[in-house]
């Protein structure tokens, strides 16, 4: 199982440079990827333009959003968008899509939430034949465009990504949630007599030396799931024990990449957090 590490683009504090100094200190690290949230109504940056600027200052670690709310976006520029990114970083670019549980997120862009599965899905065919195309260009650097990942957790959901996505992408939860997902994602991949094997990618939160401030973050980023958001602030992982331990489980659950988020921007983390994994 590889590791990768989120970039502070939701995070206190997160600008420019310690955006920066963080993809700088991954590049150097032992991670295998840099990931991003997105979200509108929020104070974070807008990913594709994060990952851009993480693109310029790294060559190695691959570049994916976990994830990006595809029916709030055009599905063409969404796809010149992420060919871009591709191109830019020399084809290290993963998308990872889903249709997002913020009402909010929808209203303040307009888009009725109605239908947004069945937009998804639409989107994840669209993107493929855009890319083949390369009408609208430019033409990504990886054949065919960057792998693509789908999440969420409905029936319908798991069958979305076994159709048209390259591989599943789960929103967060202890290890057991996640071996959970991964076996309806492989049972709608076999249904669907697709060869291969779908990618397992997963994510957990972190915040080592900080806990405070790391749940304080979570209780403000998800206090739209009301009385659940206690969860998942106590699900942030603030030990090496903690850290260690729910790697371990995610590797014995089947997950192939799996992304670490920080909860707070201080780039300190990521050597404390390098050094847990070593």
């Amino acid at each position: 199982m590889e590791v990768g590490v989120g970039l502070p683009t939701t995070t206190p504090g997160g600008d420019g440079r310690c955006v920066l100094e963080w993809a700088r200190r991954a590049e150097d690290g032992p991670f295998a990827s840099l990931g991003v949230l997105d979200r509108m109504v929020y104070r974070s940056l807008e990913p594709f333009t994060a990952l851009s600027a993480a693109a310029a200052v790294t060559a190695r670690v691959r570049l994916v959003t976990m994830v990006v709310i595809g029916p709030l976006r055009n599905t063409v520029l969404l796809a010149k968008q992420a060919a871009s990114l591709d191109l830019l970083s020399g084809g290290r670019l993963t998308l990872g899509l889903a249709i997002g549980a913020r009402a909010d997120d929808y209203e303040v862009m307009g888009v009725d939430r109605g239908g947004r599965g069945r937009r998804l899905g639409e989107q994840l065919a669209e993107l493929r034949s855009i890319w083949e195309k390369a009408e609208v260009g430019p033409e990504p650097a990886q054949p065919g465009g960057p792998p693509l990942l789908a999440g969420g957790l409905s029936g319908e959901a798991f069958a979305r990504m076994a159709r048209t996505a390259d591989g599943y992408v789960h929103g967060g939860g202890p290890p057991r949630a996640f071996a959970g997902a991964a076996a309806k994602a492989w049972a709608a991949w076999r249904d669907l007599e697709r060869p291969g094997r779908p990618q397992l990618w997963g994510q957990g939160y972190f915040a080592l030396g900080d806990a405070d401030a790391g749940g304080d973050y979570l209780r403000d980023y998800y206090a739209f799931t009301g009385p659940f958001v206690e969860k998942i602030a106590t699900g942030n992982l603030t030990s090496g024990r903690a850290v260690r331990d729910f790697v371990r489980g995610y590797e014995d659950a089947g997950c192939d990449h799996l992304v670490l988020l920080p909860t707070v921007s201080d780039p300190a983390q990521l050597d404390r957090l390098g050094d847990v994994l070593a």
